[in-house]
């Protein structure tokens, strides 16, 4: 791992004398810095610091004197590079930077990382570096670039000092963007780091239990949370927050019992909780919730009372108040109390909807109307279709009251537009007078750092009321008098109602002359991309973006993440307001980051965003080893906004997020783009038009991956200028080729690098000028390194560069820092050629001495990066291709050798062989639903639930919008029983088919016609209907018949065969090396997926109905990656259903064909896919692995990046790849090289660790392995561990064995002395292995 501090140290040397030639140049007065200059021992203590003491150094209290020496610090380095202009040594800014980040100047910190960045080309091998950029990220709200710093940390150290913190933070942001299986794994990563970090235990552990609660796992989260709270000196705050969790879960889940029982044990857990902290507005307000269930109306209203007194006003509250005002009769006041609601949160759909419903009541339609109109506008409304019949009903009644009579008539309420300027009772209104002033208090004393910080920006739909008020105009018509004669109550700048609204101006971002456009941005990077094949015309073109490119950078803006608030109901998740009640003790100095002043915006925000902000403040903010002491108020502010969600008076329930949890409705106004040096035709194009790198940043919105729908408002850095200036090349350094001439330290292989190599830069975590295909959508823009292109520039070896990165204050055994990352990639920069002998002389004394600087030891890979799309786009009418389709007549046809190299050809990425049965006579009827039953009839069936839509489309369930999120619900039955399902399935469809019939034709044909056209609205309700999938057929015993039936295929398509990579890893993988059955009717989805570790796959038709493909190459899983980021979902874990037009749009080709019975559809390595029945049909699959360099690279590719993205590989690549090299002679030197690579790596590493073990004095036993023993993985992280296993000592007297990793087992016991370890293979075995295998002769080619 490479340390800043080497080179700095030397830097450092270099401040006193330089520092003293400064001060004599300089005139006096021309700065108050001077020339202060650096002592040895201050160059000494600053050795030690950097990003990973960040939260571990005491700067406020008694580390005083650190922060004078890091001020210090920091101003020699900005006189040095001052002096230099710029051209420093890349260190420098790393330094720089991490100096910042530990005097929490998150501005300055970002602008010297950046630099670092674009001048550091292996910046990658930094893990110091990249954590810090990670910290800043997590600062700032923008949890997609800080999650993946965080995982290049892990992938290239995993041993990393600060990993337990990078577990927690990834539990947290994951957490917010709902991908909680995720957020689940890491913080039990978390949980079992025996390492200090900036949460404790029990904290980590109620997260745990608030994910299964979230997760609607309510009785494991009933057993964490009783588990929690026999915990020991449980601090006060966490156990009021356990007992709150409980009494709402008592409360609102049918499954704890019944109702009386369940509303006693909600009380009385509340009660306790408010024994513990009387001050918890959620604990009063639930309590409230309680008692208003069980008739108390009294005891409720004093609670909902002592929940505004002890917390800002709530919407939830106000509309429960205005509930239990409706249930009393009181009318009047039930209607101011929903106004406070609606005013609180304009998009309160439960409020919304009891207002209309008091307005009905009271015979007010027109009100009721608007009210309804606005609660369908919500995010949170999930009745919308009952809603609409409401309105319509509402309105046919108001067309056939005569003309005048609601004019004539008395109205019981004010209107809507009278009732917004009502005066708001007292005690909202001295609640939010005190908000504001004590907000504009902060900034008189900190005039400066909201318009720099300002972490509350919120997004244009929740800035001002019109963007979710109905105008009556809207209601009335054109004709209607109110048109005329409108109050702008409702819709006007509420600015004018001082303290008793929440709402904000719109914020007006002018757009310039020099503003490009995504879509200008997208054609400049192309232009540039292909520079020398332009003509005349397409030059000019070029001239002309790159002038206004440069124009734009001048301006010198730098869009920073900011904090997107309008993500989710408030309505459906109240605990995350409960974030603002704790801004104050969360941030102490920094409150007015997240609240804001009170003339911008509200102060009850209800995002992700916001709930993770005091998460993240509260852990920044720690600066000692220990955590968040128990009667700290901050601690206790750090739980009160995980709160569960709040059914409403409208019947919302469940503790869920919504799917809507992320930003939506208002594009983006500046663009979203990334910076990629390296895969430019010409060599300078890292550096040419990219020049103002680190003030354009251009930041996706902050929170959510769905960085496409916000508007991100451009927030100004607030730094040193004239260090801003040097940090920044100039305009005219972008032009002409010598422009990587004129920047110092770049490296110099970027000026020669060709279009042979597919390696990039990674541009994941920084983003400074490749547009998306897409306006105002981040497209990522990595390319996968390739395995078999050159990599000088990203694999030039460097012995130093190899250092591992180690905290100053942990001392660790001699194993965790040499352990090398178990990387797979190859690099050809190293030979593969060298002798076991030569390989294990080199690792000799690896684990006493260090790294060595011989040949033999491999440089470290970068992180794999997502292919970006290719260049150049297919135009529009290329985006439907042809699906390859061969038609077989006879059985000599299936086996003709050409029909094997078609359909593994890369470039065909599917295949459909047409007629197989019949040509090969097979008897699809052995797969028919009726024989299964009458064979195995109890076997086990996975079911899925899911909703019939077209095969085209995907709606959310309300049936309102199109959406990527494909939802299932998970069972189980048998054979029989959904052989009956089927059935009757058919019977039904055909009973629903004879009453079409029965119709009139001329009705039918005009309802088919509005149906459509209004399905371009609305779709819904669905049917729902059930898929039977995963059906294991594996057993020889049970289903001989059929197994030996496949016998009779091609031996490239067979389950088994020499030529199949998956035959060769000695035990079974259920459904890879297996066959699986599915059982379908029409419907039924297999959701959008690549195969296990890229492999590919068969699939047969059994019939009797159809299935309906979806296609998309390999090539474009980057873009599909993307637009699953965007839309909250992972690309690897997740159900997603890609929208066509969003494909279409961004240049995606998808082939789209129609499988029938007897046909078999071959999907090639890493093609995505997605399938839908059209009829009732069966259909069987397996995976194949070709012996192909391809299939291989792609299946390491994928290990790789599984390994970044924390999820478990079915398929062991390193076990399989030393079986290959057992079982298979390789004559494909492609091939043969890489697996020749994996094998040296593995190899170096085992060894390493075996010499590191024995220096620590920790003994090697000898375990074997047994014949079909499957590959092991590691219980903790689930990474594949080879040879030498970790396992407790408990297990391994019970021989249970439970594995772990070496890093997992080192976080559990430092000194290992809970674990044994043993050894799988002999290492004269492996080197035997290694050894023998050489590349075969070439087979001759017959003519």
């Amino acid at each position: 791992m490479k340390s800043c501090e080497i080179s700095l140290t030397t830097a450092a040397a270099a401040f006193g004398d330089e520092g003293k030639k400064m001060a004599a140049g300089k005139q006096s007065g021309e700065s108050k810095e001077g020339s202060s200059s650096l002592t040895a021992e201050e160059r000494e203590a600053l050795d030690g610091l950097d990003s990973r003491l960040f939260g571990f150094v005491r700067l406020h209290e008694d580390g005083a004197r650190t922060k004078t020496l890091l001020s210090k610090a920091v101003r020699c380095y900005e006189s040095l590079i001052l002096k230099a202009e710029g051209k420093v040594e890349s260190d420098f800014f790393c330094q720089l930077g991490h100096f910042n980040l530990l005097l929490e100047d998150y501005p300055k910190a970002l602008s010297a990382y950046q630099r670092y960045y674009s001048l550091q080309t292996d910046y990658w091998k930094n893990a110091a570096f990249l954590y810090g950029l990670g910290l800043v990220y997590f600062y700032y709200n923008a949890f997609h670039w800080a999650i993946k710093a965080f995982q290049e940390v892990l992938y290239v150290d995993p041993s990393f000092c600060r990993a337990k913190e990078i577990h927690l933070r990834l539990g947290l942001m994951f957490k917010v963007n709902t991908d909680y299986e995720s957020s689940l794994k890491h913080f039990q990563l978390a949980l079992i780091d025996c390492n200090p970090c900036t949460l404790s235990s029990v904290e980590i552990q109620f997260h745990i239990a608030h994910l299964y609660e979230t997760q609607r796992k309510y009785h494991s989260a009933k057993e964490a949370y009783e588990q929690l709270l026999q915990t020991e000196n449980l601090p006060i705050q966490v156990k009021a927050i356990v007992l709150q969790q409980l009494g709402w879960m008592h409360h609102n889940v049918d499954l704890l019992g019944d109702k009386a029982t369940k509303e006693s044990y909600a009380i009385q857990y509340l009660q306790k909780s408010l024994e513990a902290d009387p001050n918890s507005g959620q604990s009063w307000y639930f309590l409230g919730r309680c008692y208003s269930s069980i008739g108390k109306v009294q005891d409720a209203f004093i609670s909902y009372r002592q929940s505004i007194d002890k917390s800002e006003a709530s919407a939830d509250t106000w509309c429960s108040i205005g509930v239990l005002y409706q249930q009393q009769n009181q009318p009047m006041d039930a209607l101011q109390a929903y106004i406070c609601a609606v005013q609180l949160d304009h998009g309160h759909a439960a409020a919304w909807m009891d207002l209309g419903t008091l307005y009905e009541s009271c015979n007010q339609p027109q009100d009721a109307i608007k009210c309804y109109l606005n609660a369908t506008r919500s995010k949170s409304c999930n009745n919308i279709p009952t809603l609409a019949g409401r309105i319509k009903f509402l309105q046919a009644q108001l067309c056939n009251l005569p003309q005048g009579s609601l004019q004539n008539k008395t109205k019981l309420l004010p209107s809507i537009e009278e009732a917004w300027s009502l005066p708001i009772p007292a005690e909202l209104t001295s609640r939010q007078g005190a908000m504001n002033t004590t907000q504009q208090a902060y900034k008189a004393h900190h005039p400066n750092t909201e318009p720099v910080l300002g972490l509350s920006q919120i997004p244009l739909s929740q800035q001002s009321l019109p963007v979710h008020m109905i105008t009556s105009s809207q209601v009335d018509g054109p004709s209607s008098p109110a048109k005329k004669k409108r109050t702008s109550s409702p819709t006007k700048n509420s600015s004018e109602n001082g303290n008793r609204t929440v709402s904000l101006n719109p914020v007006q971002l002018q757009v310039h002359s020099w503003y490009l456009t995504p879509q200008k941005l997208q054609q400049l990077e192309q232009l540039r991309a292909n520079r020398d094949n332009l003509n005349a015309a397409q030059k000019l073109m070029l001239e002309q973006l790159e002038s206004q490119f440069v124009s734009m950078q001048q301006q010198n803006v730098l869009t920073l993440p900011h904090n997107c608030t309008n993500l989710t109901s408030s309505t459906e998740e109240p605990w995350r307001k409960q974030l603002s009640n704790s801004s104050q003790g969360l941030h102490k100095d920094q409150s007015s980051h997240l609240a804001g002043p009170s003339d911008e915006q509200p102060p009850f925000s209800t995002g992700p965003a916001q709930y993770l902000q005091a998460a993240s403040t509260a852990i920044q903010k720690q600066t000692g080893l220990r955590t968040l002491p128990s009667n700290s108020v901050t601690q206790g502010a750090a739980f009160n906004h995980l709160s569960s969600p709040i059914p409403t008076s409208g019947g919302q329930q469940g503790i869920t997020f919504t799917k809507e949890g992320k930003p939506s409705g208002n594009r983006s106004l500046v663009p979203e783009t990334s910076r990629h040096i390296g895969d430019k035709p010409n060599g300078c194009a890292g550096v040419k038009g990219l020049s103002n790198h680190v003030q354009q940043l251009m930041a996706e919105p902050v929170c959510s991956p769905n960085h496409g729908d916000s508007t991100s408002p451009n927030v100004q850095i607030s730094d040193n200028p004239q260090v801003s200036a040097l940090l920044v090349v100039k305009a005219n350094d972008s032009e002409g080729s010598g422009a990587c001439d004129k920047v110092s330290n770049f490296h110099p292989t970027v000026c020669t690098k060709t279009n042979n190599s597919v390696a990039s830069s990674p541009s994941s975590v920084i983003s400074t000028a490749t547009p998306s295909p897409k306006s105002s959508e981040h497209t990522a823009v990595h390319s996968v390194p390739s395995l078999n292109s050159p990599h000088s520039r990203l694999h030039t070896f460097n012995g130093e560069g190899l250092k591992n990165s180690q905290s100053s204050v942990k001392t660790d055994l001699p194993i965790i820092s040499q352990k090398p990352g178990p990387h797979i990639i190859p690099s050809i920069s190293v030979s593969i050629y060298s002798s076991s002998s030569e390989v294990l002389k080199a690792c000799r004394n690896l684990g006493k001495s260090g790294l060595s600087n011989s040949h033999i030891l491999l440089d470290k890979c970068p992180p794999p990066r997502p292919p970006t799309s290719p260049y150049p786009p297919l135009p529009k009418d290329k985006l439907n291709p042809p699906t390859p389709s061969i038609y077989l007549e006879n059985k000599r046809d299936a086996f003709f050798p050409p029909l094997h190299q078609f359909c593994t050809n890369p470039k065909n990425p599917v295949t459909v062989i047409r007629g197989l049965a019949g040509a090969l006579k097979l008897d699809l009827g052995l797969f028919s639903t009726k024989t299964l039953v009458e064979a195995n009839n109890e076997h086990t069936v996975e079911v899925r639930t899911q909703l019939l839509q077209p095969a085209d489309e995907n709606w959310d369930p309300t049936g309102t919008k199109k959406i990527w999120r494909c939802e299932s619900n998970r069972s189980h039955t048998t054979i029989a029983k959904y052989a009956q399902y089927q059935a009757s399935s058919f019977q039904e469809s055909l009973r629903e088919e004879n009453e079409k019939r029965t119709q009139h034709k001329e009705y039918s044909d005009t309802e088919s016609i509005s149906s459509d056209a209004s399905g371009r609205r609305r779709k819904g309700p669905f049917k729902t209907i059930k898929f039977g999938t995963n059906i294991d057929l594996s057993d020889d015993k049970k289903w001989k018949l059929q197994l030996h039936e496949l016998t009779k295929l091609p031996a490239f398509v067979r389950v088994v065969s020499a030529g199949n990579l998956l035959s060769h890893l000695g035990h079974t993988i259920l459904g890879m090396n297996t066959v699986q059955l599915y059982m379908k009717v029409p419907g039924s989805r297999t959701p959008g997926h690549q195969e296990n570790n890229n492999f590919c796959s068969v699939n047969i038709n059994i019939g009797p109905g159809d299935c309906e493909w979806f296609v998309v190459p390999e090539d474009y899983w980057g873009v599909l990656n993307d637009f699953c980021e965007k839309n909250n979902l992972n690309f690897l874990m997740s159900s997603w259903w890609p929208n066509l037009e969003d494909l279409y749009e961004a240049n995606v080709p998808v082939y789209r064909f129609i499988q029938r019975p007897g046909d078999l559809v071959w999907i090639n390595a890493g093609t995505v896919h997605w399938v839908q029945a059209v009829g009732w049909c069966n259909n069987i699959a397996w995976n194949v692995g070709p012996l192909t360099a391809c299939q291989y690279k792609l299946a390491v590719e994928r290990y790789e990046w599984n390994r970044l993205q924390s999820v478990k590989s079915v398929v062991p690549m390193v076990h399989l790849s030393w079986n290959m090299a057992r079982n298979i002679k390789v004559s494909d030197p492609k091939l043969f090289e890489m697996i020749k690579y994996c094998l040296l790596k593995i190899l170096k590493q085992c060894q390493t660790l075996r010499e590191a073990l024995i220096t620590a004095g920790k003994e090697v036993i000898w375990h074997g392995r047994t014949n079909d023993e499957p590959a092991h993985y590691c219980s903790i992280c689930e990474v594949e561990v080879f040879d030498l296993l970790f396992v407790t000592n408990e297990s391994n007297s019970q021989k249970t064995y439970i594995v772990h990793c070496q890093d997992c087992a080192q976080k559990t016991s430092e000194t290992l002395d809970n674990f044994v370890v043993l050894e799988q293979y002999k290492m004269e075995d492996l080197i035997q292995v290694y050894d023998q295998f050489t590349l075969a002769p070439s087979l001759p080619t017959s003519s």
